[in-house]
Parts: structure tokens; sequence; C-alpha cells
């Protein structure tokens, strides 16, 4: 997730979040001395009673507008969260990525494949996976690699890094962002049956 939309997310969710401690602290605490600081016209229930009771309800829907109102208000409130939600899911799609050459184009399945099997051939490296997410001019290589049991990962280290250069040189005009992530292969026990 790129930086500014992670800094939007954060300060959206702090905001709801203030909002409703606020809200809820206010709703916990109120009692008639902070009633009494309340603006005039401000709605207060009177000791032992409630906010809104039926006859209040009854008098709100009377009004031709409350009902409509309160329900394109929902659903307004509904269509933006699902569509805030959809927009933090990322589909994975196989984008055509643009070259620098003229009419060149790269399908990153197939980047991912041929950079997995250059990593099949360092010494050391017993399996590999690759994935790759494109977003707006940045490519993100996600490398996983399993080491053989006698491998070190200083020795595929070096390899591993002239691969990613490799591979930000052929996605000219992209940037890689490359993570790695190692584990080891376990030596296979024989079991007697």
């Amino acid at each position: 997730m790129s930086a500014p939309r992670m800094a939007v997310n954060r300060s959206v969710l702090a905001t709801v979040g203030v909002a409703l401690l606020v809200g809820g602290t206010w709703l916990a605490c109120a009692r008639t001395t902070l009633l009494a600081r309340l603006p005039d016209g401000w709605p207060s229930p009177p000791p032992g009673t409630v906010l809104l009771d039926r006859d209040g309800l009854a008098g709100l829907r009377a009004h031709t507008w409350w009902t409509p109102s309160v329900i394109a208000a929902g659903v307004l409130a509904t269509a933006l969260l699902a569509w805030w939600l959809l927009g933090q899911i990322h589909v994975g799609r196989r984008p055509l990525v643009p070259l620098a050459t003229a009419g060149g184009s790269l399908r990153t399945r197939a980047l991912e494949a041929a950079l997995a099997e250059r990593a099949l051939t360092v010494d050391g490296i017993g399996r590999c996976r690759v994935h790759l997410h494109t977003r707006r001019r940045t490519l993100q290589l996600h490398l996983r690699v399993w080491l053989e049991p006698d491998a070190t990962p200083g020795t595929v280290i070096g390899p591993l890094r002239a691969l990613a250069a490799e591979a930000a040189h052929a996605a000219a005009p992209y940037d890689i962002d490359t993570r790695l992530r190692m584990s080891h292969l376990t030596h296979r026990i024989p079991h007697v049956r």
C-alpha cells in the first residue's frame, strides 16, 4: 500500500475513532450537571426518561422529509463505506506493463516465470516463488526463496541482488521495489513402516 493512501486510511480511522470516543464519553458521563451546559434548544431528556420516546418518534415520522432522509443518509453511508472497502482490496490482475520502447509491453506473469527460472539456477536455492505487483510507476517484486539444507543466506544474496538489477533493467521505465523472504528446506527423514 502506498504511503499517501496509508496516511489517508490512518487519518480517517483516527478521526472516526476520536469522534466515537468523544461521543461515547459524552453519553457515558452525561448527567444533569452536563445537561445544564448544553445550548438552548438542545434536546435533553428529563431525569429518568429517554431522549426519544414513542411520541417523539411518531412526531418525527409525521414530517414527510424524515423517513426518506434517514434512508438516503443510510444508503449513502453504506455506499461510501462499501466503495472505500473495495478500494482497499487489490485484485490479482496481471496487466501488461508498457516498456520504454515504442509499442513494447511485458506481461507480468511472463516476467515472474522468467525470474523464478533464473533464481532456481543459483546454487543453494531449492525452490522459488515470484510475485510481481504493479503500482503506478513502481513494480513490487516479492521473492520467496527456499534454500537447500546446507546453503547459507550469504551465498545467495549476491546473485539474487544481481537478478533484481537485471529485472529493473528489463522493466526500464518502472522502478522495482524488491522484497526477499528466505526459508530453509528441511532434511527429509525416512520413516520406517
